[in-house]
């Protein structure tokens, strides 16, 4: 997994971002998400792709005993432990792909936005699998497969720069895929609706939800938030462990 987080451009523009400076309430996937989350009071939740910590602090704000943000970047744990502290939380730098997954310890594991930059995703699985304690649930939001086999990931524009239609192409080969966020290369994984799915039900997973995200009507007057209904951007995913 390549940390493009540590970037200090893109971290600057990054923390711009609505979702970085108001918190879950800006994000437009947060009101399907939300609604996946277990039961937590007296649970141990891990998080893969901490960021700033919102999801731990929610964790705790839900009845969480012990939250553990996992995040690559130094920069993020940092703002995580400024803006997310809390006595049930410890953050910790390190990546999904490098942490040791202690078998049996976890009741729920969630991921935002993060599994897009993994390029074995069924190894994760498997490691999560073996992590999370009976009946345990995975909670996880990727970027949708329609949305990382876009081309350049930008929709095609009018000589205006009105959206026309958002290209995909090579969608059934899965691999690297770069783009241009936030002023800076960025380097993703594209993998397919099948392997997403089928990857988890291989690894012993039963799904108990999957859902494409729209956003709230409330927030359809922002500029940009309509044509988030021409195309999925994420997928949001709830399994649950049967051992």
């Amino acid at each position: 997994m390549k940390n493009q987080y540590d970037n200090e451009i893109f971290f600057e523009e990054y923390a711009k971002m609505s979702r970085s400076t108001e918190g879950l309430s800006a994000a437009g996937e947060w009101h399907q998400l939300k609604l996946l989350f277990p039961p937590l009071h007296g649970k141990n939740v891990l998080d893969l792709g901490c960021g700033y910590g919102w999801h731990c602090k929610f964790a705790v704000e839900q009845g969480a005993a012990q939250v553990l943000g996992l995040d690559l970047s130094g920069k993020m744990i940092d703002e995580a432990k400024r803006r997310n502290r809390s006595s049930q939380i410890q953050y910790r730098i390190c990546g999904i792909d490098e942490y040791e997954y202690p078998e049996n310890t976890w009741d729920c594991v969630v991921s935002n936005l993060a599994l897009h930059y993994i390029e074995n995703i069924e190894n994760v699985f498997q490691n999560i699998y073996r992590t999370l304690k009976p009946q345990g649930t995975f909670i996880f939001n990727i970027e949708h497969p329609v949305f990382t086999a876009g081309v350049g990931q930008d929709w095609i524009y009018s000589e205006a720069q009105t959206p026309l239609y958002w290209p995909v192409d090579d969608y059934f080969k899965p691999g690297e895929r770069r783009t241009h966020f936030l002023g800076c290369d960025v380097v993703k994984q594209h993998h397919t609706l099948t392997q997403i799915l089928m990857g988890l039900l291989h690894n012993g997973f039963e799904l108990e939800a999957v859902e494409e995200a729209e956003p709230p009507e409330e927030m359809l007057d922002i500029p940009g938030m309509k044509d988030e209904l021409r195309r999925p951007m994420m997928l949001l995913v709830k399994a649950t462990v049967r051992k």
